[in-house]
């Protein structure tokens, strides 16, 4: 593909939003006090309750958390694919190239997909047709978007498998999703992603069906294309293992909020949620002993429906107190200086408060929300 095409859906900005520097940047995704509901039997769920993000072009953003922590739910709120069941409240707002997208029914939005912003799913045999070819799928997508011949939009196809690492693909236009490997079917996915040269790319959970090896290949070609593209991407998972080396920013979400979030290197060197330090402390470390047994986090994801008041990670914090139990933290940014970084905790981890609370719960036997507290235990 041509660099020089690539580039040019990049030409024209209109969103200014502040960098964690203070330096006025163009932003690819702006989403302010975005508010996701869903009305069940139950009760509303409060899948994404009001939720702050910004990427720049050329930025990679990651966002972590647990299952049902509304990583997805926010990924397709800014696609504008979530079910009728979902509802959009008052007072979102969600730009991309100076549009409210959060207000445009589906026929409007569709006009920046593919061409605008595009999405990676993590299983791309639910992405791709089973009964068409990959080459009908890919043109399809050119002739949409770009307006190009059958014979123009064959050639831009191969020359998107041959851009995304496929070899022989000439060959592979003529197959069927089913004849390609899982690394090769994400590959394909995210020729079909890149197709229009699209501002923003969400990828989300992308190599969660794959094994390590091809984990690799997939994230590093994504980099590559990044690179070469300068378009801005949101990489959407839960380990903070794949992101660690493949992110500028992190932003980590629990029961539909952002409750830490800095830059890559800020957040691991400092970090300062104790959901954070819990996700970090479940990962598996090649220097520790054969058989050791991981650390998990007590008990279990809140409900988020109609949340009590409190901080809904209270229940399974060792540094709660009585204080978190009725009172919401909002993000805040951390004292350090020379640091951008954000917490939404009243007692947060490596600073004064934040040991004074663990000491006074050792002390006491438990939190304030009842949680086992081992004196011996590190903090």
């Amino acid at each position: 593909m041509n660099n020089t095409e690539s580039h040019e859906v990049f030409a024209e900005s209109t969103t200014m939003v502040l960098s964690p520097l203070n330096e006025v940047t163009t932003a690819a995704l702006s989403v302010r006090n975005l508010r996701v509901w869903f009305d069940t039997a139950r009760g509303t769920v409060r899948a994404v309750d009001g939720v702050d993000m910004e990427v720049s072009p050329g930025r990679t953003l990651g966002i972590v958390g647990e299952s049902g922590s509304g990583k997805s739910v926010f990924s397709r709120a800014v696609m504008n694919i979530l079910p009728p069941s979902a509802r959009i409240e008052p007072g979102s707002r969600i730009e991309i190239e100076g549009r409210n997208t959060a207000s445009l029914d589906r026929r409007e939005a569709r006009e920046l997909w593919g061409s605008r912003v595009a999405m990676v799913f993590q299983d791309p045999m639910t992405s791709l047709t089973p009964v068409l070819t990959i080459g009908h799928q890919l043109t399809e997508t050119l002739r949409q978007h770009l307006q190009l011949s059958k014979s123009e939009a064959l050639t831009r196809a191969e020359e998107l498998l041959r851009w995304v690492g496929i070899p022989e693909p000439g060959k592979r236009l003529g197959q069927y999703p089913h004849n390609l490997s899982g690394g090769m079917r994400q590959r394909v996915v995210i020729a079909l992603a890149l197709a229009c040269s699209p501002r923003l790319l969400i990828a989300d959970e992308p190599t969660t069906a794959l094994d390590v090896t091809v984990q690799h290949q997939i994230l590093s070609l994504l980099a590559r294309l990044q690179r070469e593209t300068g378009m801005a991407m949101i990489l959407i998972t839960h380990d903070l293992g794949v992101v660690a080396a493949r992110t500028d920013d992190i932003a980590v979400m629990y029961a539909g909020r952002v409750v830490e979030r800095a830059p890559t290197k800020v957040l691991f060197r400092s970090t300062r949620h104790p959901y954070t330090r819990a996700l970090l402390r479940s990962i598996p470390r090649i220097s520790d002993p054969s058989h050791t047994r991981l650390e998990s986090i007590p008990g279990r994801p809140p409900t988020v429906i109609d949340p009590p008041p409190g901080c809904a990670f209270a229940p399974r914090c060792l540094h709660a107190r009585p204080r978190c139990l009725s009172e919401t933290p909002e993000l805040a940014l951390d004292p350090t200086p020379g640091e951008y970084h954000q917490v939404a905790c009243f007692y947060p981890v490596g600073t004064p408060a934040g040991d004074e609370a663990y000491a006074a719960n050792a002390v006491e036997g438990r939190s304030a929300a009842g949680l086992p507290v081992d004196p011996r235990s590190e903090l």
